[in-house]
C-alpha cells in the first residue's frame, strides 16, 4: 500500500513538469535538443540528465517550443539570449569563442615542439 501511494505521489509530482504531450517524432527532437542544452544549476550536465528545478522548467520550455513548431536553431537562440552562450553544451565557433577552440591546439603544438627540442638536446649531449 505504501508503495502504491509513493508511486502515485511521484507521478503527481512529475506530471505537471512534463510539459505538453508531443508526438513521438517531436518528442525525440525535443530530447535531442535537451541533450545539447546545459543545466545552469548543475556542473556539466544537460537538462535531459538533470533533476534540478531549473532543468525541469527548461525541459518544459523546450517541449513547448517544439510543440509550437519552432526550429531547433530558434529554440537554441532563445535560450542563448536568455542565459548566454554557456547554456550550450557545444558552443558555436565565433570570434568570441575562437581562443577557447584554438588554445588547446596551440598548447599541444608548443608542448610537442618543446618535447622534440628536449629530446634532440639529450641526444647530442
Amino acid at each position: 500500500m505504501k508503495t502504491l501511494l509513493l508511486a502515485i505521489a511521484l507521478a503527481a509530482q512529475t506530471a505537471p513538469n512534463a510539459g505538453p504531450a508531443l508526438p513521438q517524432e517531436d518528442e525525440a527532437r525535443a530530447q535531442d535538443l535537451m541533450r545539447e542544452i546545459r543545466c545552469m544549476v548543475c556542473a556539466g550536465e544537460s537538462i535531459m540528465d538533470s533533476n534540478a528545478g531549473m532543468a525541469v522548467d527548461m525541459r518544459r520550455y523546450v517541449r513547448e517550443q517544439v510543440a509550437q513548431g519552432r526550429a531547433d536553431g530558434e529554440v537554441r537562440q532563445a535560450l542563448v539570449e536568455r542565459f548566454g552562450h554557456e547554456v550550450l553544451m557545444r558552443p558555436s565557433f565565433d570570434a568570441r569563442s575562437a581562443p577557447l577552440w584554438i588554445a588547446p591546439v596551440l598548447f599541444l603544438l608548443f608542448g610537442g615542439a618543446l618535447l622534440l627540442a628536449t629530446m634532440r638536446r639529450k641526444r647530442r649531449g
